[in-house]
């Protein structure tokens, strides 16, 4: 019996190099508290406050603005900040219920 041995072909090397890169790449936002990696609606990424959300905004999810999450007891609060500078944008907090066992 005859053995085939597959070897990856560059484009599949770069492909999956590619793959790999983005991956490590949402790994580093998320781990750095990118705002944009925590679940945030992009109606709510107005970082201006001028009533509309550009694609530049979006973008800030990503790259520029932060978002320290806090819990005390049933209250949880986001806290966005600039990156660089750490002035902050806005806090939203909200009530959550959770039924005993949770």
């Amino acid at each position: 019996m005859a053995t085939i041995t597959r070897r990856f072909t560059l484009r599949r090397k770069l492909l999956l190099a590619a793959v790999a890169l983005l991956l490590a790449l949402v790994g580093w936002l998320h781990a750095t508290g990118a705002a944009g990696t925590r679940g945030l609606a992009s109606e709510d990424m107005d970082w201006n406050a001028d009533g509309t959300v550009t694609g530049a905004e979006i973008l800030q999810a990503f790259t520029s603005v932060t978002v320290r999450q806090s819990r005390e007891g049933a209250r949880e609060c986001s806290a966005y900040a600039w990156r660089g500078n750490g002035q902050p944008i806005r806090v939203d907090c909200r009530t959550s219920f959770r039924e005993e066992g949770e």
